[in-house]
């Protein structure tokens, strides 16, 4: 008889005479079943672990103890957090004569935190509350699940963004020595939020806070200050305030800090206004003529070459000439503090708040209607916090002394801070 042909797979024999079979010849080589396989194992696991809880607890099981602190209770239907959802298991029970006694493995399996995290990491990379469950890995069918439909995830992106909210605004910032303040708004279907960065003395950037208003008006403006300053933003030492041009919030920083404010105007948003009020063709000479003044290493020749400019412009393009003029001081501010290139094209622009902003819009792309002003807080707030992990320090953040000396100097020039002997005095 001809010996049938096949495959035999040898088991693989060390020195010690233990013989053992290929990992990979054990395993169906589908993902879903590899997936299925390392959950069942993951449970095996972890219904073990409960199981020595209650061991511990109650001590080796038939084992002859008159002094047995609790005794066992069979098991009754538990809920664990499982990869982005609730699964339900048997948990083993332990009792004593005051009640039953708690699991430490199963409390911090039981736990929501994590569901929430993942809940809210979910919403922010763009998965919609009715795909959430599509998102996550498939389970084995006869594993019982919950906590993915549409209304759980709302109700849990809700609550988890609401205390991120909270505890957020409700900060303290004594810590933190904030240099440099940038404002910036931004607008957000009928409501408009207004956002602070501030930069410290090392060049480490912090989200400090938003407030919504339906526009970008002083009250909101001063608002938002003035939450910073009870948090403990310091309003009493010059402080670098960059803005975009928005007569709202420069009324709102000369009410709060007055003289203490250093405002910088952003070039760019300044060079935008300037160039929309001419003609394409007018417009490249123009802006070069812009760009070579705010690279300029000196005020006075930067202040002579836009001065020149806006008379060129006086005659065809009398509003382009007008906004030139505007706020003509305030964009040259920068320039004057003797900091290093690199530094100053960082603190010549909102570009950092403007980063910031970009990152809401991306988080709230698959939101199509705002119902409430809380809601577009929470979201604002939630992009964010998100965008706060990827933060970097400020390009050019080696010089941030120089700007720091050139600060603490102005508050000796306007008697902003008192001497030494004035203040034993």
């Amino acid at each position: 008889m001809k010996k049938k042909s096949g495959t035999v797979v040898s088991p693989h024999q060390d020195e010690s005479g233990l013989r053992y079979l290929p990992l990979v010849d054990l395993l169906v080589d589908t993902k879903t079943e590899l997936l299925e396989l390392a959950l069942r194992s993951g449970l095996t696991v972890f219904t073990t672990m409960l199981e020595e809880d209650r061991k511990s607890i109650c001590g080796p099981r038939y084992a002859h103890e008159p002094d047995r602190p609790a005794s066992r209770a069979g098991t009754v239907r538990g809920e664990v957090v499982l990869g982005g959802r609730k699964v339900a298991i048997r948990r083993p029970r332990a009792r004593t004569a005051e009640g039953e006694v708690a699991l430490p493995t199963f409390q911090a399996m039981a736990k929501t935190d994590p569901l929430d995290r993942r809940v809210v990491e979910q919403m922010l990379v763009g998965v919609a509350t009715r795909q959430y469950a599509r998102s996550l890995e498939p389970l084995d069918a006869t594993i019982e699940s919950r906590g993915t439909s549409k209304s759980t995830v709302s109700r849990r992106f809700v609550a988890r963004t609401q205390a991120q909210l909270e505890t957020w605004q409700a900060k303290p910032l004594d810590d933190l020595a904030v240099a440099v303040l940038l404002l910036d708004g931004v607008h957000v279907g009928d409501h408009c939020l207004v956002m602070a960065l501030g930069i410290t003395d090392d060049g480490t950037k912090h989200a400090l806070g938003l407030w919504e208003g339906s526009t970008e008006n002083s009250t909101v403006c001063q608002s938002l200050l003035a939450n910073l300053q009870s948090r403990g933003l310091r309003t009493d030492r010059s402080l670098l305030v960059i803005l975009d041009g928005s007569k709202a919030l420069r009324k709102a920083v000369r009410e709060m800090f007055g003289d203490a404010a250093l405002v910088q105007r952003c070039q760019i948003h300044k060079l935008r206004n300037v160039l929309d009020h001419l003609p394409e063709h007018q417009r490249p000479w123009v802006k070069a003529i812009l760009q070579r003044a705010y690279r300029r290493d000196d005020v006075a020749t930067a202040k002579r070459l836009l001065q020149d400019l806006a008379r060129r412009l006086d005659g065809d393009h009398p509003s382009a000439a007008e906004s030139v003029r505007e706020g003509l001081d305030e964009t040259l501010t920068i320039i004057g503090l003797g900091l290093s290139p690199s530094l100053r094209r960082s603190l010549s622009t909102t570009n950092a708040a403007e980063s910031l902003i970009s990152r809401t819009r991306h988080v709230k792309r698959n939101v199509k209607r705002w119902r409430t002003g809380q809601m577009v807080v929470r979201w604002a707030a939630a992009g964010v916090l998100e965008a706060v992990k990827g933060f970097r320090r400020l390009k050019g953040h080696k010089e941030m002394p120089k700007l720091v000396a050139a600060l603490r100097a102005r508050d000796q020039q306007l008697g902003l801070v008192k001497s030494a002997a004035e203040k034993v005095a």
